[in-house]
């Protein structure tokens, strides 16, 4: 299925679209800080919906490795207002908010948000998967095992592509039950993995096509790429960029970044290279 209703709104994701990352909290691993204030974020909105960003996708818990818990109260209190002034500025956009807590999701939602991202796949609220039935929007499912604050302990796996694909067999099942329509799935690099790990499951990405689902690539200046290269995460666009080809190539339908333009640019290199292959 290639197509998500969003608002009413059919989107269609044949063509593979962009999710520009839109953190309100101080401690992200790339960009903390930098979008904590309203005229911040309309500012950061505003140019990545400029430069061809089909959604934005903010978040007020910071899910990096070893990040700080925080209560729900104060996610709500970062999110809520961020959701409502860029609707203000701009009542089309379409929201997804970045939680893995079920009344996050439910008042984000009523804000104007039109999706959920969620790192656990509702394996940390017990309400999500009911929520979001209730709700009727798309739901991004994550793997991840443990908590951001766990996962770097939990990498040991026999085969990490056939056990991602097993998890999200039986999260999508429970989803179904749950009456989840639009579903698309994100391996979740750089969660409970290393390195090689992320590696070994981009190269197999098109096995995530036997879920007949979208599916989202998050690879946007993560340690597998700055590591990789021995550089940080300031320098890592151009890595970035290269392994969104790669994404692409193997069936990636949304991109999560943190630069929309050359996310976009690469989709229109991809697209003519198809075009190409075609005619």
């Amino acid at each position: 299925m290639q197509t998500i209703n969003c608002k009413g709104t059919l989107i269609d994701l044949a063509m593979p679209k962009v999710m520009g990352i839109i953190n309100v909290t101080p401690d992200s691993f790339y960009d903390g800080g930098a979008t904590t204030l309203e005229s911040q974020i309309i500012k950061q909105a505003s140019l990545m919906l400029e430069q061809g960003a089909t959604f934005l996708d903010l978040g007020g818990y910071s899910s990096r490795p070893g990040a700080t818990d925080i209560s729900q109260q104060l996610e709500i209190n970062r999110v809520i207002p961020a959701i409502k002034a860029i609707i203000r500025a701009f009542p089309k956009t379409l929201i997804s908010i970045d939680t893995f807590r079920s009344e996050v999701a439910r008042q984000a939602v009523n804000a104007g948000a039109c999706m959920v991202n969620d790192i656990s796949a509702g394996k940390l609220d017990t309400q999500m998967l009911e929520t979001i039935g209730d709700l009727q929007i798309p739901y991004c499912m994550m793997h991840m095992r443990g908590t951001p604050q766990t996962m770097k302990t939990l990498t040991d796996y026999k085969n990490i592509t056939k056990e991602v694909l097993f998890y999200f067999s039986e999260r999508v099942a429970a989803a179904r039950t749950c009456n989840i329509n639009d579903i698309i799935v994100d391996p979740g690099f750089g969660f409970a993995k290393t390195t090689d790990q992320n590696f070994e499951l981009l190269n197999h990405l098109e096995l995530f096509e036997t879920l007949n689902l979208p599916v989202l690539a998050g690879v946007s200046r993560k340690s597998m790429v700055y590591k990789t290269l021995d550089i940080s995460a300031n320098e890592a666009l151009n890595g970035t960029t290269a392994l969104h080809m790669v994404a692409l190539q193997k069936g990636a339908r949304i991109l999560r970044v943190h630069d929309v333009q050359p996310a976009t640019e690469c989709i229109k290199l991809f697209k003519q290279l198809n075009t190409t292959e075609s005619n």
